[in-house]
């Protein structure tokens, strides 16, 4: 199976290079500076769970791709929301009789996208979790043991292709469970990543250091039963054991973290606020009329903010 990772930064350049690790065919789509920097230097990967140095891995570019350079089985999709739509038009010669596109981006409105661009039948459900980051000299940093993706198909079951995806994954450092429940579980990781991003981007804080404030532990368990109140009326409430367990990680007290929408504000970066905190109550409102989200709408006010000052001061 040839797969197309479509970017090699933090999330996709691991999960890549650990499939590339396993002797499996992986491509990276990306820029042409970005290429010439992995053709120089490798592919570096530095984590908990062993180090890795890929000499010279496959990359190929849009252009490449647009010359017929390129066939794939599998195109696996990480990148951020607010990129979605030029990784699109760069990814689509890619796509052709027979890939499957597995994206695993937060949230939901990307598959809207994908599947206007390539049709439901060639797009997957999937998610992940990794905290990784690109370091100063291009190197991958694996900071935890967590890492996974989830994978399956969006109506459930075990198709022929799912389980063929599933064979090319296992053995990689990182945990990849095919699941039948794929759409669900993407709507669990959704809630806990809203109320994670809301609370700590509103109050600039940790999770701890927001428990400890005043009003601070009514402030997340609200907006988690908001998000939650979201998934239910949609038909996707979570599990009983799932949202207890992110209750439990919510409201650790002393807990430091945070989420990276928040490491993104404080380094003055893009965020995906429209995609992960305004999709969600726009799907409240949606299948629910009438309904109301306080906290969430705060929490969305408060991003945008941030996201018209940062484009009033680039100017």
């Amino acid at each position: 199976m040839r797969v197309l990772v479509v970017g090699a930064g933090a999330t996709g350049g691991y999960f890549g290079a650990r499939l590339a690790e396993i002797g499996r065919d992986v491509t990276f789509l990306v820029r042409p500076a970005r290429a010439e920097k992995l053709a120089a230097r490798g592919l570096v990967v530095k984590s908990p769970l062993g180090d890795l140095h890929i000499e010279r891995p496959r990359t190929i570019t849009a252009d490449g791709l647009k010359a017929g350079e390129g066939a794939f089985d599998l195109v696996v999709l990480s990148c951020k929301a607010y990129d979605l739509d030029a990784a699109i038009a760069d990814m689509a010669p890619a796509v052709t009789e027979g890939t499957v596109v597995l994206p695993i981006l937060n949230g939901l409105r990307h598959l809207d996208a994908l599947d206007a661009a390539f049709g439901p039948a060639r797009v997957l459900g999937g998610s992940c979790a990794i905290i990784s980051t690109v370091g100063p000299a291009d190197e991958i940093r694996h900071m935890s043991e967590l890492c996974s993706i989830t994978y399956g198909e969006r109506d459930g079951g075990r198709s022929e292709r799912v389980q063929a995806i599933d064979a090319v994954m296992q053995g990689a450092k990182f945990q990849a469970p095919l699941s039948e429940k794929v759409l669900l579980e993407m709507w669990e990781k959704w809630v806990f990543l809203a109320t994670l991003a809301g609370s700590t981007t509103l109050m600039r804080a940790a999770i701890g250091d927001i428990l400890a404030a005043p009003g601070g532990h009514a402030l997340i368990t609200g907006l988690h039963e908001e998000c939650l109140a979201i998934a239910a009326a949609n038909g996707h409430a979570p599990r009983e054991k799932v949202a207890a367990q992110a209750r439990t990680t919510l409201t650790a007290e002393g807990s430091p973290m945070t989420a990276s929408m928040l490491r993104d504000i404080l380094g003055g970066g893009r965020i995906e606020a429209d995609h992960i905190v305004g999709d969600l109550a726009a799907r409240g409102h949606a299948a629910k009329p009438g309904s109301t989200y306080p906290l969430l709408a705060l929490v969305y006010t408060g991003l945008k903010a941030y996201e018209a000052k940062r484009a009033r001061e680039a100017q």
